[in-house]
């Protein structure tokens, strides 16, 4: 049996019975004991249970306090239309580039039909989606564990597949974005997928409407002094942008 078919035995069995003990587990599914633990700490790595002495239980759901995807995709659409756009003419022909998850840099997927010979990778199976209708461009999809909320992959299996990648750019969005902070996000697990895709890129490219800006979350994603460019809208306030500018970054209005 293949380890995300057993994980998705142990969350169904978690779901019925609310806790599970690895003894449990290991008889259920026909397994070793180092073998559940195993499955226990991927799952726990994507956030989907919390092992405790002996076993594990599910996740507490409240952990991520951001609405889903398709709850935030219809908010400040125009500033994330126009964000996409200006993030789309960084893009050059050739460039191989990253597009993390998020409502925003969905925007900028859909804008990339005429580019030429442009290789993406994506954690993000909307973003694939989008990209799939541009069959000019080259699309890389990296595996991993399905957060069904954002339509994203995560976790080590993602992460095991951006070793050896190379980037040019790395456009993410943002949950939070603080001039003296940097970018942090609330859910643990995706905070640390996205460390790894910033690794992988030479240049880090936020995009963030000004209703992220100045804002601090639970877990930093980077230090500012890791990004290389911010694009905003024009409605941030000039104090943010200027703040943004004297930390080092480039800030692009849209």
């Amino acid at each position: 049996m293949l380890p995300l078919e057993r994980q998705r035995r142990i969350e169904a069995f978690l779901k019925s019975n609310h806790e599970a003990r690895v003894t449990q587990l290991s008889k259920m599914l026909g397994i070793s004991l180092a073998t559940v633990r195993r499955d226990l700490a991927e799952m726990e790595e994507v956030g989907v249970i919390r092992r405790v002495h002996g076993g594990a239980v599910l996740a507490d759901q409240k952990i991520s306090v951001e609405p889903p995807v398709l709850q935030r995709e219809p908010l400040n659409r125009e500033y994330k239309r126009r964000i996409g756009q200006v993030a789309a003419g960084l893009v050059a022909d050739g460039d191989i580039i990253i597009i993390s998850s998020g409502t925003t840099t969905l925007e900028l997927a859909r804008c990339l039909g005429s580019k030429q010979n442009v290789t993406v990778i994506t954690n993000a199976l909307n973003i694939a989606y989008a990209l799939s209708l541009f069959p000019e461009l080259a699309v890389v999809v990296l595996g991993g564990y399905l957060r069904h909320s954002e339509f994203s992959l995560l976790g080590h299996l993602t992460e095991q597949a951006l070793q050896g990648l190379y980037a040019v750019k790395l456009f993410i969005g943002a949950f939070a974005l603080d001039s003296t902070y940097g970018l942090s996000g609330d859910y643990l697990s995706e905070v640390h997928t996205d460390q790894v895709l910033i690794a992988a890129a030479s240049q880090v490219i936020v995009l963030a409407d000004h209703t992220k800006l100045g804002q601090k979350h639970l877990v930093q994603v980077a230090p500012i002094t890791a990004i290389h460019t911010l694009i905003t809208d024009s409605d941030a306030p000039p104090e943010q942008i200027a703040a943004f500018k004297a930390a080092g970054l480039e800030v692009l209005l849209a």
